[in-house]
């Protein structure tokens, strides 16, 4: 059973979650381990960032142990107003006493996307811990949702839904008519923690399907999450209003 959290709006429910996102790094630090976060782009995680490095919550959380990855990254380059990692940088990264080797960017802007996928996977073999089965563990996964119920750029009616050989993959979205990189369910399953951050009032209806619907037939690609860790959602009130 995932836990749900409703907040009254976006700035409170971004604030529990970096609360919670510092007692997990701190409870790794105090045993001796690196903590790593796969990032979410989209415009919820904007808010995240603010409230991690704002004072006092930032000053609280021992930075130099954090190693931050992503999720998914749109096939631009880094410097470009799309990229997840540009947003990142500047709402997070740019903020935080953090060692540069401790960021992983995704090669996104290289022209063979099979390639970029390929060089991300094996960075994130090599520098995570892995399950019995070999996959790669994050400490956390953090994750928006979108109106068609996409996590990550796991898309509806994407081969890449299906894909379980390999941890990163490109994947063509015609809805968008562009491609991206992103982690797959193994991955993201695999993970010790996954939140879900969803708020405003256009996600009121997808998180009624989800979480207040009787429908169990994972018509949607955030209903395909298996966790082998925790699940945990924040969401506002205005985008938990069906299911309050």
């Amino acid at each position: 059973m995932a836990n749900r959290n409703i907040y009254e709006d976006l700035d409170q429910l971004s604030t529990a979650a970096a609360l919670s996102i510092a007692k997990l790094i701190n409870s790794a630090n105090e045993m001796g381990r690196p903590f790593s976060i796969a990032l979410s782009g989209g415009s919820t995680p904007k808010r995240l960032h603010q409230c991690l490095t704002r004072s006092p919550t930032m000053e609280t959380i021992k930075w130099g142990g954090v190693k931050l990855y992503f999720g998914d990254e749109r096939t631009v380059e880094p410097d470009h107003e799309q990229s997840n990692y540009l947003m990142a940088k500047t709402t997070l990264f740019d903020q935080l006493p953090i060692p540069s080797e401790n960021i992983y960017r995704i090669p996104a802007e290289l022209e063979d996307h099979q390639k970029a996928a390929d060089l991300y996977q094996q960075t994130i073999i090599e520098t995570l811990s892995k399950s019995e089965e070999g996959i790669p563990i994050f400490d956390l996964v953090l994750l928006g949702i979108g109106d068609d119920g996409h996590i990550a750029s796991l898309f509806p009616n994407t081969p890449i839904l299906t894909e379980t050989a390999s941890f990163v993959s490109p994947v063509y979205v015609p809805k968008l008519d562009t491609w991206r990189i992103s982690i797959t369910y193994p991955v993201i399953n695999h993970a010790k923690n996954i939140f879900i951050l969803a708020a405003g009032t256009n996600k009121a209806d997808i998180i009624n399907d989800v979480l207040g619907s009787t429908n169990k037939d994972n018509v949607y690609p955030v209903q395909r999450i298996q966790p082998k860790g925790e699940l945990s959602w924040y969401l506002d009130r205005a985008a938990a209003k069906h299911i309050i």
